[in-house]
């Protein structure tokens, strides 16, 4: 499992948290998704055999979300 650490765009709305870790969650080869509403981050705990990191945030970009940066442990 590797760990991928998103930053987004700042957040409108605490339901922003609840959508964006659903459809992560929905995805394949995630195991965990948690969004820092306060810092615009997303951690996302993946199987890289199943899902990239650059997958990952086409999912939160195409919520509306867009992502500006992204780092994998």
């Amino acid at each position: 499992m590797r760990t991928a650490r998103l930053t987004t765009e700042p957040f409108t709305c605490p339901s922003c948290v609840k959508k964006i870790e659903g459809a992560l969650e929905r995805t394949a080869g995630v195991a965990e998704a948690k969004v820092l509403f306060n810092s615009n981050k997303v951690r996302v705990t993946f199987d890289p055999n199943s899902v990239s990191a650059a997958e990952l945030a086409e999912v939160v970009t195409g919520l509306g979300y867009p992502v500006l940066a992204t780092k994998v442990a």
